[in-house]
């Protein structure tokens, strides 16, 4: 039996290229019809219209293959006469730059630079100037891992844990950065989580058995504040938690981790460490705060989406705050358009929901 052979995919220039030998006259017809358009960008919508219009008048060749997969996979189209330029998402994570000269008929495959610096002679024109400011973020990334497949997408949280987790099962050297985490977070130069009585990964687990037992003796319902100054000299500050239930619930998450680190446990725990106590809000939309009409006909209903958000964003970071055992009152903060009518003011019972900046 014959072993299968496994094909390399086209790239989107080759299926391009393809295509221009196969229906040369159709190819060029589309394309001619979107340089008659003038220099512009095309949506994908614009796209796949032109290319219904050239099949209406006789160009049936694209009703199948390839290049029609490349059409609906096209994100926008650069026209700058005699050029097409189309950029093509294939799938998630993955992006192809493709250029055709429309009188030479030729295809080039652009980098994500070349198509950029194309893409801005649409307002620039052509220009070589060698001192073009480009700023390399490289460096800030070059350490971070990065998935490879396109599952992991809209999924960081979970690829960053899983990727933490197996450094930490494997490395027990690495807990040594959890451990100065928890001994420096600090929220307005109050200490928080871990002092200065515990100076290495052995004397944590050691506290965290200790405290373990102590609290196993208490009732659930326990507050913090009457065993906080024993967890105190231990080396244990607020941010645990605000009942002996809530407090060992943590401890027994970090035990998990110090112990065998696993992806769910790791993101437990860093979720409910009390980080969050200022938000701010963009809201570019009408009149926010007038005095007597809740907004615009054409805004209002967003205006009343943004109160409700903040007011009920409020209530939840109150009531985390008081579960991680803190008395802290959060602040968010809502940036709003600038208005110029002196009569636009601001009524001060919509105050307590936050800060507005205009």
């Amino acid at each position: 039996m014959a072993a299968s052979k496994l094909d390399r995919i086209p790239s989107i220039r080759e299926r391009v290229e393809d295509t221009l030998h196969a229906h040369r006259n159709e190819l060029v017809a589309l394309l001619s019809k979107y340089v008659s358009k003038g220099k512009g960008i095309l949506q994908p919508h614009r796209i796949l219209d032109t290319l219904d219009e050239v099949q209406v008048s006789g160009g049936s060749a694209f009703a199948e293959g390839p290049f029609l997969d490349v059409l609906r996979s096209s994100q926008e189209a650069i026209v700058l006469p005699p050029f097409v330029a189309i950029a093509v998402r294939p799938r998630p994570g993955v992006w192809e730059y493709v250029r055709v000269n429309v009188h030479e008929l030729n295809v080039e495959q652009l980098s994500v630079s070349e198509y950029l610096r194309f893409k801005e002679e649409l307002v620039d024109g052509q220009h070589n100037d060698p001192f073009v400011l480009e700023l390399d973020f490289e460096p800030f990334t070059a350490l971070i891992p990065r998935p490879s497949r396109s599952s992991s997408i809209g999924n960081g949280v979970q690829f960053l844990n899983r990727h933490l987790s197996s450094i930490l099962f494997r490395n027990r050297d690495c807990l040594e950065p959890l451990l100065d985490f928890l001994r420096e977070h600090r929220h307005k130069g109050h200490v928080m989580m871990l002092n200065d009585r515990i100076q290495s990964v052995g004397r944590l687990q050691s506290v965290l058995t200790k405290a373990e037992e102590h609290l196993s003796k208490l009732p659930a319902e326990t507050p913090y504040l009457q065993f906080a100054n024993q967890f105190q000299e231990w080396g244990l500050e607020k941010g645990w938690g605000d009942t002996a239930e809530h407090v060992l619930e943590m401890i027994h998450l970090l035990l998990d981790i110090l112990q065998a680190p696993d992806p769910s446990t790791l993101e437990t725990f860093l979720g409910r460490i009390p980080m969050i106590f200022n938000v701010v809000i963009v809201s570019p939309h009408g009149y926010f705060g007038q005095a007597n009409v809740l907004g615009m006909p054409d805004t209002g209903g967003q205006i009343v989406y943004i109160l409700d958000q903040v007011r009920a964003l409020e209530d939840e970071m109150v009531l985390r705050l008081k579960k991680q055992g803190l008395d802290v009152t959060p602040k968010i903060l809502i940036v709003s358009s600038v208005f110029s009518s002196s009569h636009f003011c601001c009524p001060l019972k919509i105050i307590f929901i936050g800060y507005i900046l205009r």
